[in-house]
């Protein structure tokens, strides 16, 4: 059995980073990783761009988790700032796109945040074992740990396998397995940063306008988010409903503006000017042709000259807060993120190791800690990999 200091289960962004920062301490770490290649979710991230980290990444409030304060330990020790300064090191060029999103410059550069990662494991003499399957994990005076690539043993061990969500990316439950194994509770767990789906009433108007998308702002769970939605053949995806899913439970309704910064007697205002006009092609005004149509024909009927100041007003004030109701979601295989997971009750804010068991520590996605679509979940996992290898 080959013994090292401590052992990494998961070469994804909170893994490698742990790995890194460990070796820097001249731990002898080890990372086993089940698919053949290192960082999968960094590779698809940003359309190959990689969207590494968000300004805004620091505040714990744009963070989702049984324990609303847990997160804040890790991203104030170690901010965007640190990671920035790590890709600047490399020679890393990026810039900033809409809300504080950070990307990498260029097609595919992604890339280059993985063979950072990989380089800076490799100086600080971690080694890494890929297409390696995790089949056991004993706690005897060490961690023993038997793969397909042999048995390991370590003081410490580090479990950085993600969540449940894109399984075709090599997500597995392993994580709230060994958790269980150790008796360490979980929150429980739901798709997040995922399009919502519609029941065939809502999907009768939604359907025909599949690809349009439109300014909105989307509440749910008491959180709005200013950004784009955008029709599907299932329902709502887009920036402003993904970011909306996540707050989002079975059973509940959802608000859409979709006239975002239009007063309430936007029409009334228009009669004087245009008193011929339909109600829609005034909608049509502020909103794309297919979409005033759909949403008009649950509007008033009739020239808005013929119509009282009030029901116009009260035909914005419908637009400006559109109850819909979702039938679900598409699930993990369309999730970014996983939300719940780990209970953060059960970690150590400063190190992320485990009250009930020494040495087992718990990182990135797999913990109850779920970010902002836009770079934050990327910075959960620096931060909390950080965290961990100050101390595995």
């Amino acid at each position: 059995m080959q013994r090292y200091d401590s052992i990494i289960i998961g070469a994804g962004a909170a893994g490698l980073y742990c790995a890194l920062h460990a070796g820097r301490r001249g731990r002898r770490v080890l990372v086993l990783e089940h698919n053949a290649e290192p960082g999968a979710k960094i590779l698809i991230s940003g359309g190959g761009r990689c969207n590494f980290t968000n300004i805004n990444a620091g505040d714990p409030a744009r963070y989702i988790s049984a324990n609303p304060h847990f997160a804040r330990s890790a991203l104030t020790r170690h901010p965007p700032s640190e990671f920035i300064a790590l890709i600047e090191k490399h020679g890393i060029a990026h810039y900033e796109k809409t809300l504080g999103q950070l990307f990498c410059e260029g097609a595919r550069a992604s890339q280059k945040i993985v063979r950072m990662l990989l380089d800076e494991c490799a100086q600080a003499g971690v080694d890494i074992r890929l297409t390696c399957r995790v089949r056991n994990v004993r706690r005897t005076e060490l961690f023993e740990i038997d793969t397909t690539l042999g048995a390991f043993s370590a003081e410490t061990c580090v479990v950085a396998t993600g969540g449940l969500s894109i399984p075709k990316l090599g997500a597995t439950p392993l994580a709230y397995d060994l958790a269980k194994q150790f008796s360490i509770p979980i929150e429980r767990t739901r798709p997040a940063l995922v399009p919502l789906t519609f029941s065939d009433t809502d999907l009768a108007w939604m359907r025909p306008l599949s690809g349009v998308s439109s300014p909105v702002i989307a509440t749910c769970g008491g959180a709005a988010f200013s950004e784009a939605a955008l029709f599907t053949h299932r329902g709502l995806s887009g920036p402003a409903i993904l970011q909306a899913s996540s707050y989002w439970s079975a059973g509940e309704d959802m608000f859409i503006d979709w006239l975002p910064g239009a007063a309430d007697d936007v029409f009334a205002a228009r009669k004087r000017e245009r008193p011929k006009a339909q109600l829609k092609s005034v909608l049509a005004e502020a909103i794309s042709d297919r979409l005033a149509a759909a949403l008009g024909q649950r509007m008033p009927d009739g020239a808005i000259g013929d119509m009282k100041d009030a029901t116009l007003i009260e035909a914005a004030r419908a637009l400006k807060a559109w109850r819909l109701t979702p039938s679900g979601t598409e699930g993990y295989a369309k999730a970014e993120v996983t939300v719940g997971g780990i209970d953060t009750d059960a970690l150590s804010q400063q190190t992320m190791e485990t009250r009930a068991v020494r040495g087992l520590f718990f990182v990135g996605e797999a913990v109850d800690v779920t970010g902002w679509l836009g770079g934050y979940n990327f910075q959960w996992a620096w931060s909390s990999g950080w965290a961990a290898g100050q101390s595995c």
